[in-house]
C-alpha cells in the first residue's frame, strides 16, 4: 500500500513551525555575533608575539582551542556546556542559553580561521609599503590590511551563519524548541512521522537558500565598489 502524504495539519500547526523558524535564526544570529567577536579575540591570540622560556604560550592556548572545537561534533558540544554547567560550576542553565554559548563557542574556532585566511589573503607587499611609510604594523593593519582583508572576511562570514542555521538543529537534543525540535512536537500531536520533517526542510531550505542569495548579492556590490 503507497503512503498517502497528508499536509492538512499545517493550518494548526503552521504557528509551531514559524515559532521554531524565528528561535532558530535568533540562536544562529547570535551565536555568530558572539562567534565573530570570540573569533577575533582567537586570532589575535595566534598572531601576538609574547614568548615565555622559548615559547608562546597564547598561540598554544587559541591553536588548541581552535583544533579540539573544529575535531569534535557540536553536538557533544552542546550537550557538554549544557551538562557540565551544572555539574562543574552549580549553574542551572537554561537549554536556550547553553546551546547559545556552545554554537557561539564552535562557531569562533571557525571564524578565526576565517579571519586567519582573510588577512593572509592580502598582499604581504601592502604591509611592506605600510611600514616603509612609517607606520607601526598595529597602524599598518588598521588603515591598511584590515579593510582590505574584510572584503575577503564577510562573504566567509555569510557562509558561516549558512552552516550555523543548520547546525543549531543540534539543539533540540536539549530540549530547545528551535525548528528541528518543532517537527518533534508536531509528529507526537499528529502521528504524522514524515511530513512534520518536509516541512522543516522547506523552511531550512528558505531560510539558507535566501542568506546565500543575499551574500552574493553583497559580494558583488562589494566586487563592484573595487572596480570603480
Amino acid at each position: 500500500m503507497g503512503y498517502s502524504f497528508d499536509f492538512s495539519f499545517l493550518q494548526e500547526y503552521f504557528p509551531v513551525f514559524l515559532e521554531g523558524a524565528k528561535l532558530t535564526l535568533i540562536i544562529s544570529a547570535i551565536s555568530v555575533l558572539f562567534g565573530a567577536v570570540a573569533g577575533s579575540v582567537l586570532y589575535f591570540l595566534k598572531s601576538v608575539n609574547i614568548k615565555i622560556l622559548g615559547i608562546k604560550p597564547l598561540n598554544i592556548i587559541a591553536s588548541t582551542y581552535i583544533e579540539v572545537v573544529r575535531g569534535t561534533p557540536m553536538i557533544l558540544q552542546i550537550m557538554m556546556v549544557y551538562t557540565g554547567s551544572a555539574l562543574f560550576l552549580g549553574i542551572d542553565m537554561k537549554a536556550l542559553t547553553a546551546a547559545i554559548i556552545a554554537v557561539s563557542l564552535n562557531s569562533a574556532a571557525y571564524v578565526a580561521e576565517i579571519i586567519r585566511a582573510g588577512i593572509e589573503a592580502v598582499d604581504k607587499g601592502q604591509m611592506e609599503a605600510a611600514r616603509s611609510l612609517g607606520m607601526t604594523r598595529g597602524q599598518a593593519m588598521r588603515m591598511i590590511i584590515v579593510p582590505q582583508a574584510v572584503k575577503n572576511i564577510l562573504p566567509a562570514i555569510g557562509n558561516e551563519f549558512v552552516v550555523v542555521i543548520k547546525e543549531s538543529s543540534m539543539a533540540s537534543v536539549i530540549g530547545v524548541n528551535e525548528l528541528m525540535f518543532s517537527a518533534t512536537i508536531v509528529k507526537g500531536a499528529t502521528f504524522k512521522p514524515f511530513e512534520p520533517l518536509m516541512v522543516v526542510a522547506a523552511f531550512y531550505f528558505i531560510m539558507t537558500f535566501s542568506l546565500g542569495r543575499l551574500m552574493k548579492y553583497i559580494e558583488r556590490r562589494m566586487k563592484a565598489s573595487d572596480m570603480r
